[in-house]
C-alpha cells in the first residue's frame, strides 16, 4: 500500500481540476500554482523545466495571459489512472479553445503525470504532447475565426 489512500489522491485530483477551471475563467493562476509544494518540479516539453512553486506560477501566469493560452477556456480530462503505490495520477487533458463564434470545437490533448506529495499538494507535473498537432489545431482555430469575421463583415 502507498503512503496515501486512493480517496485522498482522488480528492486532490478533483480539486486540481476545479482550480484549473477557475483559473481559466478568471485569468488568475495563483491558486492553481499554490497546489504545488514549494520545491515542486514541472516539466513542460515545449517550455522546459521549472523548479519551485514560484517559478511554476510565473510561467503559468505569463503563458496563460497571452495568446494562445488566454483563449484556452477549459481543460476537460478524458481519462485518468491513479497509481496508489506511487501516489501518481496520469491523465489525458484536452486544451479547449474558446468558441470562435459558430459553436465549433477546437482542442488538442496532452498527457500529464502528477506526483502527489500529501496534504492536497503535488510535487511534480509533466506535460507531454505533439507540438505539430497543437500548431495545426491553432491554425484551424484562427482560420475559422477569420472566416467568421469576414462573413460578419460582409453582412
Amino acid at each position: 500500500m502507498g503512503r496515501w489512500s486512493r480517496a485522498e489522491i482522488e480528492e486532490a485530483f478533483a480539486h486540481y481540476r476545479e482550480v484549473a477551471q477557475r483559473a481559466a475563467a478568471s485569468g488568475n493562476w495563483r491558486e492553481w500554482a499554490n497546489q504545488f509544494t514549494t520545491d515542486a518540479s514541472y516539466l513542460e516539453h515545449h517550455f522546459g523545466a521549472m523548479e519551485g512553486r514560484e517559478a511554476i506560477y510565473d510561467w503559468i501566469q505569463s503563458t496563460m495571459s497571452e495568446w494562445p493560452g488566454n483563449e484556452m477556456i477549459a481543460f476537460p480530462i478524458e481519462w485518468y489512472i491513479i497509481d496508489e503505490e506511487r501516489g501518481w495520477v496520469v491523465c489525458q487533458v484536452w486544451n479547449r479553445m474558446a468558441d470562435p463564434g459558430d459553436g465549433s470545437l477546437h482542442q488538442e490533448h496532452n498527457l500529464t503525470l502528477l506526483k502527489y506529495a500529501g496534504d492536497g499538494l503535488w510535487s511534480y507535473e509533466e506535460d507531454a504532447y505533439n507540438p505539430a498537432r497543437f500548431i495545426a489545431m491553432l491554425e484551424n482555430y484562427e482560420r475559422r475565426k477569420e472566416a467568421l469575421a469576414a462573413e460578419s463583415a460582409a453582412d
